[in-house]
């Protein structure tokens, strides 16, 4: 019986079709893909929500009014550290304060007034100084930013006591920014560039530190 011989075909594949289409895929993912541009610094942006309570000692807070008045107060539990802080005021601006001053100033620890105005409230029971209108401490004028002063004698006070001091500033929702700035910059003016803002959170994410913290009964502001 004569043998059939069956045509031998090559095992061979043409990869020409499939480099072509390997390179359209990779010529699509090039131009529809977007980088992220590069970073100069890394950022880790913080959260929005603390439950971060304020603090009740060794701080100064830096309030702003809705007419844009400025005024400092020292927060701490010794009275005598407001003192201190009055009297490095009183020697570097000269006003010749008294132990009255002083004293009427540790039953309050804020002022609101520029230095020419201060013996004068001081002068007062702090019962009487809540009926008098405080023009606010001036920080608009760069020349002339007041502000300046009180953050450095704070700063010097707290130093020489070898303890941290925090910063906090609280503003009213209708004060303008050129006041803000002027605030920052008096920090600046003191190389101090860490500062906490103080708001009034409400509708707390669920589940979030502050809201476990409300549910608790705990009071906080930020």
């Amino acid at each position: 019986m004569p043998s059939v011989k069956l045509p031998r075909k090559s095992t061979d594949t043409d990869m020409t079709p499939f480099v072509d289409i390997a390179f359209l895929i990779l010529s699509f993912f090039i131009m529809a893909t977007k980088f992220k541009p590069p970073e100069p610094v890394e950022i880790k942006t913080p959260g929005s929500v603390s439950s971060q309570e304020l603090p009740d000692d060794d701080a100064v807070l830096i309030t702003i009014d809705s007419i844009d008045r400025v005024s400092f107060a020292v927060i701490a539990q010794e009275k005598e550290i407001a003192v201190d802080v009055l009297q490095k005021i009183n020697t570097s601006r000269t006003l010749n304060l008294t132990s009255t001053h002083a004293d009427n100033y540790k039953k309050t620890y804020s002022v609101g007034v520029p230095f020419s105005q201060l013996p004068a409230l001081l002068d007062l029971e702090p019962a009487d100084q809540a009926g008098i209108k405080q023009d606010g401490i001036p920080v608009l004028d760069s020349a002339n930013n007041e502000l300046i002063w009180w953050i450095s004698a704070a700063k010097e006070v707290y130093r020489d006591r070898q303890r941290p001091l925090k910063y906090l500033i609280k503003g009213d929702g209708s004060s303008k920014y050129p006041t803000f700035e002027a605030v920052i910059s008096a920090l600046k003016k003191n190389d101090e560039f860490k500062y906490n803002l103080v708001t009034d959170l409400e509708n707390a994410p669920t589940g979030s530190a502050l809201d476990v913290a409300e549910r608790k009964g705990i009071k906080t502001e930020k």
